[in-house]
This record gives structure tokens, sequence and C-alpha cells, in this order.
């Protein structure tokens, strides 16, 4: 039997570790908890969400929609979990935290040909993990620095990194719904899966005021802050100008303040953490300010004077490879044959993302691991055009969610509001095309 070892059982992992098993290759999954936990990283469970509990849009007419639905199509474990464990987020796919770590931690350690080892690696060459067939870091953005530092002298470069923010999680009874409102974007007041916190020009005024002044965790001296244009602290964005949030984050537009019957100068939208909807997350109120600035800069929020502060915002350097340059297109190191990244240490950026890169290793190592080849998806495909981001050059590579600009442009006029509609048909058809000229090695009976 073909014996495979991961590092690491965080999203990238746990998908990679399923989907190889599920082919009758057997796994040893490496995890540091609870001997050891990353800045960022709470819970025992593993695939634990850090970040926000959105896996982000449900449309296809989005790079993401697609790509979770590309992921459900190949039978991906995580985002199974992930629908059964959804909390109500409008057009978002948005997750009950807990549920869907357990439900992944749960899949894991019952699957007969998983076994799980909770130690550290510090190096991809370890002797437990050369003993096997082939060897799989998907240690995440947050990999340990001993083995982020090894990894490093094998590419015989040093390795990249960015910054990324967390927001606050209030308690839904400790929220003012004298102020705030329940209602998504152009719905009616009063409907919708999202709470509304609305500011009058003043009011957004004194709070961007705030965010300015407050107090930030301060870098350590070696480290160079870069942050991740899509996941920026909003301390960051406000300075880019007073009127940034307002046409961001923090935009009113296609809302109704039901007290005043017109739309609010600024908004703060709320999105429910857990299916019971105890916990709200501050939607695009990532932060690096420290946990006392957070107390007074949140509280001037409408309706959140009182706010009970479940989590407060954190920010935490992502590690990750220049993707192009040190890694083969079958996603293993060019500098070690037989040792494979998985997930955003790879330069995807997003759950999805990642979840989605460790589905892909898995079925094309697995493919390879029975004696058969794979062929990547498209790169009109969400996933295809993921991985074509992986392996192509770029003097500035910088991680990628999934979105539409990755793919290739079309080769007819198609005009600029019917384009998102185009990549979606275009996408569609040619996944499905590939399902099924490739569905003997995708679906065979070993899996």
């Amino acid at each position: 039997m073909k014996k495979a070892a991961i590092v690491g059982a965080g999203l990238a992992g746990c998908e990679c570790a399923l989907c190889l098993a599920n082919q009758g290759i057997e796994v040893t999954l490496y995890e540091q908890k609870p001997e050891k936990h990353s800045p960022a990283h709470v819970s025992l469970l593993f695939a634990e969400l850090v970040c926000s509990n959105s896996l982000r849009s449900d449309e296809l007419t989005s790079g993401i929609g697609l790509l979770k639905q590309e992921m459900r199509e190949l039978q991906g474990a995580l985002i199974a979990a992930a629908d059964a464990s959804r909390v109500p987020a409008g057009k978002a796919l948005a997750v009950d935290r807990e549920r869907f770590s357990r439900k992944v931690t749960d899949a894991v350690h019952q699957h007969p040909l998983i076994h799980v080892c909770c130690r550290e690696i510090k190096r991809p060459d370890e002797p437990d993990l050369r003993a096997s067939d082939a060897v799989v870091i998907a240690a995440g953005p947050l990999a340990g620095e001993d083995l982020s530092a090894s990894l490093a002298d094998i590419v015989g470069l040093e390795h990249l990194y960015f910054y990324d923010a967390i927001a606050p999680v209030v308690t839904g009874d400790s929220i003012n719904m004298d102020i705030a409102f329940r209602g998504s974007r152009y719905e009616e007041s009063g409907q919708g899966d999202y709470i509304n916190c609305p500011m009058n020009e003043e009011e957004y005024h004194r709070f961007y005021q705030a965010l300015l002044e407050g107090e930030r965790v301060a870098g350590r001296d070696f480290e160079k802050q870069v942050h991740f244009e899509g996941c920026m602290p909003i301390e960051a964005l406000a300075e880019r100008g007073d009127r940034t949030l307002v046409f961001g984050s923090l935009k009113p537009v296609g809302f109704i303040d039901p007290r005043t019957g017109r739309r609010p100068y600024a908004l703060v939208q709320l999105r429910p953490e857990n299916l019971n909807e105890t916990m709200f997350n501050l939607v695009g109120c990532q932060t690096k300010l420290t946990y006392r600035a957070q107390d007074a800069v949140f509280r001037l929020i409408p309706g959140l004077e009182h706010a009970d502060f479940v989590r407060y915002g954190s920010m935490h350097r992502n590690t990750y490879v220049n993707a192009p340059l040190m890694l083969n297109e079958n996603l293993s190191l060019k500098a070690m044959p037989g040792v494979y990244l998985a997930g955003q240490i790879t330069g995807v950026e997003g759950y999805v993302e990642s979840m989605a890169c460790g589905l892909w290793l898995g079925l094309s190592l697995g493919a390879s691991m029975r004696g058969t080849f794979l062929p990547a998806p498209p790169d009109t495909t969400s996933l295809g055009a993921l991985l074509r981001h992986l392996r192509t050059p770029n003097k500035r590579f910088q991680p990628s969610n999934a979105h539409f600009g990755l793919m290739p442009e079309p080769d007819i006029r198609v005009h600029k509001k019917e384009r998102k509609t185009f990549y979606a048909e275009r996408a569609r058809a040619d996944f499905k095309q590939w399902i099924q000229n490739n569905r003997d090695i995708l679906f065979s009976d070993s899996l």
C-alpha cells in the first residue's frame, strides 16, 4: 500500500488527507497541536477558521462561487462539511466555525487509513516523513519558524510573507437593536441575514478619527509589514482618505435606516458567527489595533456602545513561497522531489482556495500514486485558473484569491455587462467536459 505523510491539519492538510485516504492511500497526518499553537490558533480542533467565518459568495457569477461548485462536483470533503455547517449570510456561504471544524476533525479521526501524529515537524526531510512515498507540507500561512526557515534553506531563497488581519466578534445580545437593524443590501428593513449599524456623518467622522489615532500593535523589528490587498486592516484603509471606508467596507448603498427613513452616511455590517446567532463578526473591520484601542474605537459604532467582545481583532504573519520559481506544476518542490506543498503556503489566498489546493493535490497526487495521470482543469475554470496563477512567473508574485481576472480573456468580443456571465458559462461548460474526460480517474472504484 502506498503511503503519504502530510504536515498540518488545517484546511488544505485535512482536505488532502481525506482525498488521498479515499483513494486507498495510507496517510500519516502530523499536527503540532495540542503541544504547540500558532499565534492565531486557539482551538484543539482541525481545520480551524482563524479569520472570518465566511467562505464568501456562493453565486456562480463570481470566481469564488464557481470554485466552490467545482469542489462540490469533485466530491470535496471540506466543502461538504461547510455546506452542512451553514449559517445565514445572504448570498454568501458562512459557517458555524466549531461545527465545521468538528465535522472535519471527526472525519479525519474516523477514517481507517488516516493516522494522526501530534508533534511538530521542523524539516520536510525528517526521517519519519521520508519513509513515506510522498510528503505534503500543508503547514498553512502560519508555518512554524523552524519549518519556514528550513524551507527557505532548501529552495535557496528567503521566504516571502505578508500580514493578514482578523476582525472582532461581539455577542448578539450586546448589540443595541434600538439603533441597529436587520437587513441585507437592497432588501427591506427587518429582513436579511445581517445586522446593520448605521452612522450619520458626525458619528462616522468620530469613528474615523479614532481609527487613525488608535494605538496599534507594533511589528517585530526584523519584519517588514506588507498587507494583502484583499484583507487590509481597517485603520490602514482609513489612512488612504476620509471617504475610503464610505466607498468600501462601510458603504451604505442599498440600505435605509428605519429610524430616519434615509440612507445612512456609513454602515457597519455584522454577520452571524454561529447557527444560533449568539455571536456576530464585524464585517470589514479586520484590524491590528491593540485590544484596549479596539475596545474604545469599535464602541463608537452606533449600536455597539455596550458591545461584549468575544474575540478582538489581531494580525499575524502569513508565509508563502514564490510558487512559479520554487514549485513544479504538480506542486512539488523543485529543490526536493517528492515533497509537495498545499494550501496558502503555495500562494493561494483564502479559506476556499486553500481547501481547493489541498483537494487538487490530493486528486493529482493520488492519481500518480495509483499509476495514472490527472491533467489539470482548463485555465478557463476557477480551479484551473487558480493553479495557473501558481505556475505563471511574475516579478512580484503575490498570493491571490479566485477571481475572473486569473482566467484567460474571451476570444470573442463580450460587452462589459455580460463578462461575468460569459466567464461563468464558459467555466461551467469546460469544467463539465473536463470531468467527463477524466471521470475514470476522478471517480474510479478505488476512491
